[in-house]
């Protein structure tokens, strides 16, 4: 090492550790196949019955879930590369991050939800019918809405929903809807509200107007004899029933929402003194998304029928039980009851306990089976939404033992940190492995704080803080988890990852036939020390992933990462940190050609530019002002470095034009930009032109 009277460090690699642990790997590789991925990150646990991975390694769509075929099996890297490839070479000229939706999952997932209640129906004898609503506030995105009400007709499938602007939208796409489908009005409610729903009504949809507080109802009742509609009227039921997850919040007693008891006799009251009791003819409840067991949910159930046989009493002309959300997924496939991450139940179990629950009660009170409602948005659009991205960097390696230099270290070390390297190679020497941790974490101790006291060096601490690392990778010690860095805002994309811990499925959408050696974190664009994602499904807080390669050979090199189970709640809660705005957005059906998709839709992310105004910003002023101070500045029409005055303005036009995302690496120079660059004030249609597949 340069000095003799320092013990080598040889033994550290006497068995050549570095050899065996790549030989094991290999070893290990050669027997490694698609199924072992699948069964390290739960594909088909959370993923069933509409995601797999193929013999090349790759996540697959089946967009008929159980009923689809082998060919007709999406390849996910097929898209990316379809997105993404430049439109000379017939892609679509995409950045990620990316959003891919699936109308034909959710097609699926409306039938579902419909069969499943059916058949519980029939198999029951129950004597009414299933008819759903979604409640848009999951994903407001107008081809999402108007997809369920085109899915759902046959069904009578409807909407809910919320707030003005939802009552809106949801008014809009009911209009080509099944016009027995229910248009459910919930949320806090005003005049203005109340009127919007009195003429939905007028304009023969089928609204509801749900009392969600008590001074709601004279509202409705003033409204409507002004308006003179007959309005259809239900109640919110403030439950006693309520489960103690995260999601369980919005119930039982102390609940945002809902009347109680003594509340729902005064509106019965009013009703009937206002000769309108006869429009009160639904009872809605909640008890909580997610809810882990169907033990739950009958004891939900079995009081709100309880509370529905009533009003029957009272003389309320009841026709229909709303039993709310609550359907939930199985975001990480252990199918547990004692988890916001799970349910144990599937549709089929939870269609039959809703549907046994209230035939009871209304069997042993002698009341006529109600038309069953639920409002099951998470269950409905979670599947049919996948959020790509690329992980564009990560943490070296550990360094090897000819990359450390170690006489630099020794040259500075102090009378301590000698003594703990004696004791380190000691310790290396009788193959003690606890000891020589010991000692090297303590010898890296010492020299940071000769670092801190300025008598070290960086190059000599950047050694010995490698030869730590080496010490531990060598003696089996847990090696760190590398840092993933992501193409993404979490902040814009995951936001309930960000907000409530909420964890979703991650997984590499290729090289699934090649065994990941490598665990790592996840992190994102953002100047924010929470733009991290450290937490995945099964409790893990790493992930399995695989070394960032030149050419992976299937991706150019590039690795695609992709969250499942995202399609609720996520576009519309995320934000624009950093001025990051949200990804690029496809739909994609299921299609007899060579690839079995066709991209139908594309809708491009918001550019630098529509982020900035967003905030106030104005964009043409903004590169107005810069290019003033271009010429200001007396900027030559040839620069040292070969850049000219033109290529300055166009390069500047260009940034505001572009997504906020980072581009892909590849040569580029300033005169590809310029050539390449629109103008400022090109139209949309100018800037945006797809070919679709």
């Amino acid at each position: 090492a340069g000095d003799t009277s320092i013990p080598s460090p040889v033994p550290f690699l006497s068995y050549n550790a570095a050899a065996v642990t790549a030989a094991v790997a290999n070893s290990e590789s050669s027997h490694w196949s698609p199924a072992h991925s699948s069964a390290i990150y739960r594909i088909d646990e959370w993923g069933a019955p509409y995601f797999s991975v193929n013999s090349s390694g790759n996540v697959v769509v089946r967009p008929y879930g159980t009923g689809s075929l082998a060919h007709q099996e999406i390849d996910l890297l097929k898209i990316v590369k379809k997105v993404s490839d430049p439109k000379s070479a017939g892609g679509l000229g995409l950045r990620l991050p990316l959003i891919v939706r699936l109308p034909d999952v959710l097609k699926n997932r409306v039938e579902s939800l419909h069969s499943a209640f059916e058949s519980a129906i029939q198999a029951q004898c129950y004597e009414s019918h299933y008819q759903g609503v979604y409640p848009v506030k999951c994903n407001q995105d107008r081809l999402v809405a108007e997809d369920i009400v085109k899915f759902g007709a046959p069904f009578r499938f409807g909407l809910e929903a919320g707030s003005k602007p939802e009552l809106l939208l949801a008014m809009s796409c009911l209009c080509k809807g099944n016009p027995e489908a229910l248009l459910v009005c919930n949320g806090f409610k005003d005049a203005e509200y109340v009127s919007l729903a009195l003429i939905a009504k007028k304009l023969a949809l089928n609204a509801v107007i749900v009392l969600e507080q008590e001074e709601e109802v004279n509202l409705v009742i003033d409204l409507s004899n002004k308006l003179s509609v007959r309005p259809v009227i239900g109640v919110r039921a403030k439950l006693r029933t309520k489960h103690s997850g995260h999601f369980g919040s919005t119930s039982g007693e102390k609940g945002k929402f809902g009347l109680t008891t003594t509340q729902i006799l005064r509106v019965v009251k009013k009703l009937q003194d206002s000769g309108m009791l006869d429009c009160l003819q639904l009872l809605h409840f909640h008890i909580g998304s997610q809810i882990p067991s169907t033990a739950l949910l009958q004891d939900g159930v079995v009081e709100a029928t309880q509370i529905y046989s009533e009003l029957v009493r009272l003389g309320a002309c009841m026709k229909v039980i709303d039993i709310g959300g609550g359907l939930g997924i199985d975001y990480d496939g252990s199918k547990s009851g004692n988890s916001d991450l799970s349910v144990s139940y599937g549709l089929e179990e939870y269609a039959s306990a809703v549907v046994n629950a209230i035939r009871i009660i209304c069997d042993r009170r002698s009341i006529k089976h109600p038309i069953i409602c639920s409002e099951s948005g998470r269950a409905i659009v979670s599947h049919h939404s996948i959020l790509i991205f690329e992980a564009i960097s990560a943490t070296v390696n550990t360094p090897a033992m000819n990359q450390i230099d170690l006489p630099l270290i020794i040259e500075g070390l102090s009378e301590d940190a000698r003594c703990d390297y004696w004791n380190l190679s000691d310790a290396a020497m009788r193959h003690e492995n606890e000891t020589c941790l010991l000692y090297a974490d303590q010898l890296k101790q010492r020299c940071v704080e000769q670092f801190i006291e300025g008598s070290l060096r960086i190059e000599q601490l950047a050694d010995v803080d490698g030869l730590f690392d080496l010490v531990s990778k060598v003696i089996g010690a847990a090696e760190p988890a590398r840092i993933y860095n992501v193409n993404l805002s979490i902040f814009t994309s995951i936001p309930d990852f960000w907000s409530i811990g909420q964890v979703f499925p991650i997984v590499p959408i290729h090289r699934l036939d090649e065994k990941p050696e490598v665990r790592g974190v996840l992190s994102d664009l953002t100047c924010d020390s929470d733009g991290k994602i450290d937490k995945f499904i099964g409790g893990e807080t790493s992930l399995l992933l695989h070394e960032l390669e030149g050419n992976d050979g299937g991706a150019n090199g590039r690795y695609y990462l992709g969250m499942f189970l995202g399609g609720a709640y996520q576009e519309a809660l995320g934000g624009v940190h950093n001025l990051f705005g949200g990804p690029n957005v496809v739909s994609v059906l299921q299609s007899d050609g060579p690839q079995s998709f066709a991209v139908t839709r594309v809708m491009p992310g918001p550019s630098c530019a529509d982020v900035l105004r967003m905030m106030q910003h104005e964009p043409e002023l903004m590169f107005e002002t810069l290019k003033h101070r271009a010429e200001e500045f007396h900027v030559e029409d040839h620069d040292n470095d070969g850049t000219n005055y033109a290529t300055l303005i166009s390069s500047l036009a260009r940034s505001f034009h572009n997504m906020p995302y980072l581009k892909a690496l590849s040569p580029c120079s300033y005169e590809e930009v310029h050539n390449a660059a629109a103008e400022f004030g090109a139209s949309e249609d100018e800037q945006w032109s797809y070919c679709y597949a």
